[in-house]
């Protein structure tokens, strides 16, 4: 059984994104087009879980697969959409995991989804302070319901999205 570890930021983090960024550009090599560093780990002063979230983006979605057994020499498990067409989800560590790759083909609209609700965070560092409290809580709360952690954070991080989006194509130009 997992546990549900939420933690203060660490320096450290943004050096092992850099690692198996530079990892995933050995085994994908032209094929990615850009690696961003994703999720709480990615926003300095957010507590989070201590896994790594990276994010792809690739020309052509389709040729990920064909990588699978490439990811997997260096630990990674391949699953497939995991819920959201158009990605291809990696993950590291088993039951203690250490990175989550989420990719994405250029062009997708996930990739906007993600850069904005970690910009956001990354210069509102209020509404920041806010979601890792929350998260917090909701570890020591529920330190071995994945499920109810995750559903106890669900409204304000869907309300802190809005919000994200809203203000990224404002800032970005797209809207």
């Amino acid at each position: 059984m997992r546990k549900v570890e939420v933690v203060p930021f660490s320096e450290g983090w943004v050096l092992d994104f850099e690692k198996e960024a530079a990892k995933l550009h050995e085994i994908f090599g032209a094929e990615i087009i850009e690696i961003h560093h994703i999720g709480s780990t990615s926003v300095p002063g957010l507590s989070a879980k201590p896994i790594i979230d990276i994010m792809p983006v690739v020309k052509d979605i389709l040729k990920v697969d064909w990588y699978n057994d490439s990811m997997a020499t260096i630990g990674y498990e391949a699953k497939g959409e995991n819920g959201i067409p158009g990605r291809r989800y990696f993950q590291k560590g088993g039951d203690e995991r250490t990175h989550h790759v989420h990719i994405y083909g250029e062009g997708s609209l996930e990739i906007d989804r993600h850069l904005a609700f970690r910009d956001f965070l990354r210069v509102h560092p209020e509404r920041a302070r806010v979601y890792g409290n929350l998260k917090e809580k909701l570890s020591m709360r529920f330190p071995y319901d994945i499920e109810s952690y995750i559903k106890g954070k669900e409204q304000l991080a869907s309300e802190i999205e809005r919000e994200a989006i809203v203000w990224y194509r404002k800032t970005m130009g797209k809207g």
